[in-house]
C-alpha cells in the first residue's frame, strides 16, 4: 500500500507542476500532507514535516546567504568582465553561447558545489540568453546536466556516499570511471552544440555589435498571438533580424519545439553589461575578485562549514562595498525576491521528503523495487544497478539511495559474484538525472536565478539528462569499467 501512495504521490506532484496546476512551493506541501493523512499517519505530519526542515535548515541557510553574496558581487561588477569575454569569444552565436553555458558549468562544477556553480553561471549566461532571445531553459538544462555529470567528483558527494555505504575507497570508485564520465560530458557538449544550432535556426545570426546595442522599444502584442510581448532592438530589427519574442506565463515556445521562450519580464534589458549602474564598485574590483576567490577555496578546503563562509562573505562584502546602512538595506532588498523564492522551495521540500521518508514510502518503494528484479539478473546486478541508479536518485535524496538502496543492491549482487566496486562506480551514473531533481535544492537556485518555471525546466531537462546518464552506463560497460 505504501508503495503504490509512494508512486502516486510523486507522479501526482511531478504531474501537477509540469502542467501548472499548482505552484511547486504549494503542490511540494499540500500533496504530501494529503498523502500523509490517506496512510493514516495524518497525526505524526508535525514531526515528519521538522524532522524534513531540520535537515534541510542548513542548505537554506547557505542559500540564503549565497545568493546574498553573489547577488552582491553581479552589483558591484566581478562577472562583467566575464560576460563580455564570453560574449566576445561566442561572437553573439547562440551556437557557441550554448557550448560555452556547458563549459563553463562544468568548470565552476570543480568547486563541487551545485548552488555556487548555478550561480556563477546564470550570472554570467543570463544576459546574453536575455539579450540574444535565447531559451533560457536551454541554459538552465544544459548547465544541471554538465553540472551533474561532474557532481560524481569524489568531494561532489556521491562518490563518497556510495565509498562510506559499500566501505571502499573513493577513489577505486572515481578513477576508473573517468572515461566513461569524459564520455558524458562529451555527449553534454554534442547536445549544446545540437540544441545552439536549433537556437540559432529559430533566433538568427546577430553580430557582437548588434548584440551589444541596447534594446530601445518594447512593443505590446494584442492576446491571443501566442505571445506576451515582443522586445526590438535598434541593431536587431534595423538588420532584418526577427524580433525577440516573450512568452506568457504558459512557457511556450515560438518555435523552438520543446524549448520554451524567454519568461516574462525579459525585455528589461541588458543589463548584467550596463557600465553606468550606480552599484558598480570598479575600485574595489580585486578585493572582491579575492574575497571571492578565498571563499571558494575555503569551501573546497572544508575549513569552516559552508553556511558559515558564506553568512561572513555576505557581510563582508555588504560591509566593504556598501559602507553606509541605507546601501546595505537596499542591496539586501533587491535580492530578497530570490532568496525567498529559494529559501521557501527548499523548506517547502522539507515537507515532501519529510513524508516521503517518515511513512516508511521510501524504504516499501525501494524494497519493491530490489525484490522485482528477476533472478536470472543476478550476475547483471551492476547494470541493474545503473539503470536504477536513475529514476531513484531522481525520485529521493542521495543519502536514501546510497545508504537506504545501493547496500541492499550490492548485496545482492555479492551473491553472483558481482564485486562492491562494480556496483558503487554503476550507482554513480545517474547523477546528470540527479541534479534536475526536485528533492535537489540547487535546482531551484537555477531556475530562480534565471526566472525559469520549474515545470518548464523538467519537462525539457528531463530527457536530456536521463539519455546523458544511459550514455555514461553505457560507455562504463563498453569500456569494462562497469
Amino acid at each position: 500500500m505504501l508503495t503504490v501512495l509512494g508512486f502516486a504521490m510523486i507522479a501526482t506532484f511531478l504531474v501537477l507542476i509540469m502542467m501548472k496546476r499548482m505552484s511547486p512551493i504549494a503542490a511540494l506541501v499540500l500533496i504530501p500532507a494529503l498523502f500523509c493523512v490517506a496512510v493514516g499517519q495524518g497525526a505524526q505530519l508535525g514531526d515528519y514535516v521538522i524532522d524534513g526542515v531540520e535537515k534541510l535548515a542548513p542548505t537554506a541557510a547557505m542559500l540564503m546567504f549565497a545568493i546574498v553574496y553573489f547577488g552582491v558581487m553581479i552589483d558591484v561588477g566581478l562577472f562583467d568582465p566575464i560576460v563580455r569575454g564570453i560574449l566576445r569569444f561566442c561572437k553573439a552565436d547562440p551556437v557557441r553561447v550554448v557550448v560555452g553555458t556547458a563549459v563553463l558549468a562544468a568548470i565552476v562544477s570543480l568547486d563541487g558545489d551545485g548552488s555556487t556553480t548555478f550561480m556563477i553561471t546564470v550570472s554570467a549566461m543570463y544576459p546574453l540568453y536575455k539579450r540574444l532571445g535565447m531559451s533560457l531553459v536551454v541554459m538552465t538544462g544544459i548547465a544541471a546536466t554538465a553540472n551533474g555529470v561532474m557532481n560524481t567528483l569524489p568531494w561532489g558527494g556521491p562518490t563518497a556516499r556510495a565509498a562510506t555505504a559499500l566501505k571502499v575507497d573513493a577513489a577505486d570508485i572515481f578513477v576508473p570511471m573517468i572515461p566513461a564520465l569524459a564520455m558524458g560530458l562529451l555527449f553534454v557538449f554534442a547536445l549544446a552544440y545540437v540544441l545552439g544550432r536549433r537556437e540559432r535556426r529559430r533566433i538568427g545570426y546577430l553580430t557582437l555589435d548588434e548584440a551589444l546595442e541596447p534594446q530601445t522599444e518594447t512593443v505590446l502584442v494584442a492576446a491571443g498571438d501566442g505571445t506576451k510581448g515582443a522586445t526590438t532592438g535598434s541593431g536587431a530589427t534595423g538588420a532584418g533580424h526577427p524580433a525577440t519574442a516573450t512568452t506568457g506565463s504558459s512557457g511556450s515556445g515560438s518555435g523552438s519545439g520543446d524549448a520554451p521562450g524567454l519568461p516574462e519580464g525579459a525585455d528589461e534589458g541588458f543589463q548584467g553589461l550596463d557600465p553606468n549602474r550606480p552599484t558598480l564598485r570598479p575600485r574595489l574590483y580585486w578585493f572582491n575578485a579575492g574575497l571571492t576567490v578565498a571563499l571558494l577555496t575555503s569551501m573546497i578546503l572544508e575549513l569552516l562549514p559552508i553556511p558559515v563562509l558564506f553568512l561572513l562573505g555576505a557581510a563582508l562584502a555588504l560591509t566593504v562595498n556598501y559602507p553606509k546602512m541605507a546601501d546595505q538595506k537596499a542591496r539586501i532588498a533587491a535580492h530578497a525576491d530570490n532568496v525567498l523564492n529559494v529559501t521557501g522551495m527548499v523548506f517547502a521540500a522539507a515537507v515532501f521528503t519529510g513524508v516521503l521518508t517518515g511513512t516508511g514510502m521510501v524504504k516499501h518503494m525501494a524494497d519493491w523495487l530490489v525484490g522485482a528484479i528477476p533472478a536470472g539478473m543476478g550476475p547483471h546486478m551492476a547494470l541493474v544497478t545503473g539503470l536504477l541508479s536513475l529514476p531513484l536518485t531522481y525520485f529521493m535524496s542521495n543519502d536514501g539511495f546510497y545508504f537506504g538502496v545501493l547496500p541492499v543492491l550490492a548485496e545482492a549482487g555479492a551473491a553472483h559474484g558481482v564485486s562492491p566496486l562494480e556496483i558503487a562506480r554503476a550507482s554513480i551514473a545517474g547523477q546528470a538525472l540527479h541534479m534536475s531533481s526536485p528533492l535537489v535544492p540547487a535546482v531551484y537556485v537555477l531556475v530562480g536565478m534565471a526566472k525559469v518555471e520549474f515545470g518548464d525546466h523538467t519537462r525539457f531537462t528531463v530527457k536530456w539528462a536521463a539519455l546523458t546518464s544511459l550514455v555514461v552506463l553505457a560507455a562504463g560497460i563498453l569500456f569494462g569499467i562497469i
